[in-house]
Formats: C-alpha cells, structure tokens, sequence
C-alpha cells in the first residue's frame, strides 16, 4: 500500500508518447508537469519556436490534467463553479473560462469541451479534484480524473491542417476555432479540436492510450514534407507569450496554494474579467466580484510591455520613474516572431494606466560571469503581440 505522506520516492510518471519522445530527446532535457516527466527541448530550441511559426510542430499534452463531468446537472455545476455561462456553450464546442473561490479570486483557467448535452471534459494546468467534488455537493453529476485515460498532442503551426490531410482527415477542413469533432484516422479513434495554445493555427488530438504511438507515427509520416517537429516546453512557453497568454503559477498564483493572502488574484486583476457573466445567476465567487467592480477596487492588472533593448527582462520588477516599485514581469521573452522584447507584467493601478508613461524595469545581464544592470524604459502595449489571420481561417490554408 502507497503511502502518500511518501510522494516524493515516486518516480515522474511517462506519458503513453514517451518511447518516442525519449528517442528524440537528443538533449535528454527533461522537466516535471502534473507528476510526469516531459521534454523541455528537443535539440534546438530556437528551430522549434521556428516550427510553431512556420511550419508545424508536434507537442505531448498528456500531463495536462482533464477531468470528465457528466450527469444530468453536469451543466447547471460547471455553471456555478466557473465564471462564464456554460448555456451559451455549444455541444462540440470550446471555450476558455476559470473559477474562483469564495473571496473572488482565482483558482485556475482553463478549457471547458462539451463532448454531449450532459457530459463535458475540463482541462486545467492545477489539480482540483478535491474542490470539484465539494462543489458538487446537491448537484446530480459524477466527476473523474481522466489524465492517465486521455493520451493529448497539441498540433500547431501553419502548416498543421496540410499534415492532418496528408494523413486522410480531409474533413478536419470544416472545423472551426474552438469547435471539436470525432474523426478516424487509419482506423485510430481520436477527437481533434481546432485549439490551442501558440495563437496560431493548431489543433489538438485526443485518443486513447493504446492509439498513441500509432497516432505519432502517422502524423510524422504525414507532416515529413511540412517541416514537421517535436518540440518541448521550452518553445511552447515562449510562443505561449506572444500570444500573451497566462498560465497559473507562472502568471497568477492560484488562490488555495498562495501562501500570502495578498499573492491571490481576481479576473480583474489577471485579464479575465470579460469572462464574468453576472448575469447569469449564481456562481462561484460572484458576490466578492460584483463588489469588486462596483467599489473599483482591484489592486492590480496583468499587462502587456514593450521594453526597450533585447535582453529578456525575466522576473525584472517594474518601476514607475526608476525610483518606486510598481510590479514585477512575470514571463518575458525577446520575441523572433515581432523582433521585439517583451513581458507580461503584474503592475499596481493606477500604473497601469494614467501613469504607465514612465515605467522602467531592472534587468540584471550576465556579461562574461558578471552581472550588468540595466534600467530600461518599458511601454504598456495591447496583447496578443502576435496575431496571424491564419489562426481563424475557415477553411485554413494549407501553405
């Protein structure tokens, strides 16, 4: 019997992709998500960024933590527990939502796919298990965790639709962003949706554990002409940035983990407000969160920035004049897609506005083992910082 006290002797667990990810991983560089081992790079980080942009790249979502909702109040339940209306969510269709405690402050995002009037799978990067189960409490609804049930590939780049119609899916051609369909392929089963998280064109892939390897083959057969590539998470989080999403623990830290009560965000806070829907009834967190935008009380706002110079301003703190501390960059990148360096930014209002014309960050460049600092100016910018058409074509180009 495992006695969980002793979690730490466990070993990182494998995805059903491993035996080919570890034969690829050149530069055996791994790193731990969700308690599995996974590939941070490959062998060339930059051309696997280059694969995202410009032709097409392959990503194991396995670890990713899904959970399965189903039962005649599978609705009303996710409707109470997250933030956005799940009544205007289509069956076969996506969206991007999260959910809050109590207080109004957030405890993950995540993507919520309504596979059937009553049944619905949602994806998230924390796990929730125990909060979803309470939250049930007089709701006719089960919930399980299906992460080790579900094998995931994130298929993205331009060139993602041609390898998918290399590979027979012709029809994947009608599919919408954010719209999910079932499809065979060489008589493996597996669910495709058009998301993603690189903004840009992609689709993920989902199938059962015994389809995976078979599913990877394939697509590499396919995608052999379209530059096709495995890539790690190094690559995803830098195209994740110009696309200027969030992920918890990295942007926000998520409200039943953060030690300080002051580290918990709200939707306000971390861009999500136009999610909220008080209109809909009850939910999760509603109360604080009315409060919050009638009062105008929100502490803080995640921002994108522009920072002068090419040295990434990883976890750089932000000052307004050079002289007070008004935030800190939460993930920062030089970006070769914009040919900019930018940042996410966790700023204290009123900075984040009226006063965001002279905003500075602190960077610290190692230059021949010795720190060099630099105090650069930085501009408060619209996200995503990049945007292709592509992304929302219908049908998408095959390039």
């Amino acid at each position: 019997m495992n006695d969980p006290r002793l979690h730490f002797n466990t070993p990182l667990k494998t995805t059903p992709f491993h035996p080919r990810i570890a034969a690829a991983n050149r530069l055996n560089a791994w790193g731990p998500w969700g308690g599995y081992s996974t590939a941070l790079v490959f062998d060339d980080e930059a051309m696997e960024h280059t694969a995202i942009r410009n032709q097409a790249s392959l990503y194991d979502l396995s670890p990713m933590t899904k959970y399965r909702v189903a039962g005649p109040d599978a609705a009303a339940f996710l409707d109470r527990l997250t933030i956005r209306n799940v009544a205007k969510l289509a069956v076969g269709a996506v969206h991007y939502t999260a959910w809050c405690d109590d207080e109004g402050k957030v405890l993950d995002d995540g993507t919520l796919f309504r596979l059937a009037e009553n049944d619905f799978r949602l994806c998230c990067q924390e796990r929730h298990l125990p909060w979803l189960l309470d939250s049930a409490f007089g709701y006719d609804v089960t919930i399980d965790d299906e992460t080790e049930s579900v094998a995931a590939l994130s298929l993205q780049g331009p060139c993602s639709f041609a390898v998918l119609k290399r590979a027979g899916l012709d029809a994947v051609a009608a599919l919408k962003p954010f719209r999910m369909a079932e499809f065979a392929i060489g008589g493996i089963p597996v669910m495709i949706s058009r998301t993603g998280f690189t903004g840009d064109l992609g689709y993920e892939l989902w199938t059962a554990p015994d389809y995976a390897l078979a599913l990877w083959d394939r697509l590499f057969d396919a995608g052999s002409l379209h530059g096709l590539r495995p890539i790690g998470t190094n690559a995803l989080n830098l195209a994740r940035i110009e696309a200027g999403f969030i992920i918890a623990n990295m942007d926000f830290v998520p409200a039943d983990i953060a030690v300080r009560a002051d580290r918990a965000r709200s939707p306000f806070e971390i861009g999500l407000d136009w999610m909220i829907d008080f209109d809909k009834g009850h939910f999760n967190g509603r109360r604080a969160l009315l409060a919050e935008k009638q009062a105008g009380s929100s502490r803080w706002a995640l921002v994108g920035l522009d920072i002068d110079g090419n040295v990434a301003a990883d976890h750089a703190i932000v000052y307004a004049g050079r002289t007070r501390e008004v935030g800190v960059v939460t993930a920062a990148a030089w970006s070769p897609s914009v040919k900019r360096n930018i940042a996410l930014a966790m700023i204290e209002r009123p900075f984040h506005a009226e006063h965001s014309g002279d905003l500075w960050v602190e960077i610290y460049a190692l230059r021949e083992l010795q720190y060099q600092k630099l105090m650069m100016r930085a501009r408060i910018v619209d996200r995503p910082f990049f945007s292709h058409s592509r992304r929302r074509a219908t049908p998408p180009a095959e390039f």
